[in-house]
């Protein structure tokens, strides 16, 4: 029972079967779970902090499942995109600027993502990666903020 608790929060309710981009549509349900909801920065925290947690814990068990940061795995990229906002206006221009940058790093993975995501194993690399891309977006969109905003 507790397999199949950990298979729908790492695939994030089976949307990571969706058969192209399962990764991209993840980083969506973040998208469009902040346009509905538009959290105070505290809030978004304090709801990520338990996510993040809950997701690592589930993707460590289900990655023995499915293999190696599989792609059906995607509450990294839910979790990513979380921080890609975090202390960012959540206007519907900045959370837009924040799927794409955040889907940018994720994909191409420039370094340290990359290293991280080879020699940490378990739900741990799997979040660790997602995570680090969403830093990455974030500091992009803060000194746009900061130069433009």
């Amino acid at each position: 029972m507790l397999n199949h608790v950990y298979h729908i929060i790492a695939t994030l309710g089976f949307t990571g079967y969706i058969p192209h981009a399962p990764g991209t549509f993840g980083t969506a349900i973040g998208l469009f779970a902040i346009l509905l909801t538009r959290p105070g920065d505290a809030v978004l925290v304090l709801f990520s902090i338990p996510v993040i947690i809950v997701g690592t814990v589930s993707a460590h068990h289900i990655e023995k499942v499915l293999g190696k940061d599989s792609g059906h795995i995607v509450i990294d990229e839910f979790c990513g995109y979380l921080v890609s906002v975090m202390f960012l206006p959540k206007s519907t221009g900045y959370l837009i600027a924040a799927f794409v940058l955040f889907r940018l790093f994720d994909i191409f993975k420039p370094p340290p993502i990359k290293r991280i995501e080879s020699t940490i194993s378990g739900g741990t690399g799997i979040m660790l990666d997602d995570l680090l891309a969403g830093v990455y977006a974030n500091i992009c969109l803060q000194v746009w903020r900061v130069m433009f905003g």
